[in-house]
């Protein structure tokens, strides 16, 4: 593994942790109960999961043919989609929040 790939694997790991504190944040503990993953939450961060995979393997093409004469590193194009998957999932959290799904459910 080359300095490229730990440096998008620590950025994706980074995004997950990420998108996990935003999320948990948004659900404050009522009493002494604990948080646990919803079973919307498990979808939540199955696709989150999946979309960094797809972006891990597409974005490097994608951003050649987006931006051919540029000579943007594979590194800097997982980032991008990367920061773009935690920027989506905002997004996906709101909607499931407003259709009444919770991600994390207190027990």
């Amino acid at each position: 593994m080359n300095t490229q790939d730990v440096i998008s694997t620590v950025t994706a790991l980074f995004i997950v942790g990420m998108i996990w504190l935003r999320t948990r944040m948004q659900y404050p503990r009522r009493g002494h109960n604990r948080l646990q993953l919803a079973r919307a939450g498990r979808i939540y961060f199955a696709a989150a999961a999946a979309l960094l995979v797809v972006g891990w393997l597409v974005a490097p093409a994608l951003g050649r043919v987006i931006w051919p004469a540029t000579n943007a590193t594979p590194t800097l194009m997982r980032v991008v989609w990367f920061l773009a998957t935690y920027y989506v999932f905002i997004l996906v959290h709101r909607v499931l929040k407003t259709n009444g799904f919770e991600v994390f459910k207190s027990t």
